[in-house]
């Protein structure tokens, strides 16, 4: 799997993210931008990105997934 095919199913399945994907083709890390995290738990955000990704993870296409989430605002302060 590539990581482009990475980043295209999760800024699919949450529409209005950005995703940054790096990984070998089988484990992947993402780092993934979106407002809908907002008020969101850690745990209900890495869910939320892992449901985009759910078919290719229980097929062993994806292997494993290393997620990293941020708010824009969280995203804009790292960055600063």
């Amino acid at each position: 799997m590539e990581n482009d095919t990475v980043k295209q199913l999760i800024e699919a399945g949450l529409p209005g993210c950005e995703a940054h994907v790096t990984g070998d083709g089988r484990h992947f890390e993402v780092q993934v931008i979106s407002a809908e995290f907002e008020g969101k738990s850690l745990i209900q955000q890495h869910r939320m990105v892992k449901e985009t990704v759910k078919s290719q993870i229980e097929s062993d296409e994806l292997h494993a997934l290393s997620i990293k989430t941020f708010t824009p605002e969280k995203w804009a302060a790292r960055a600063g």
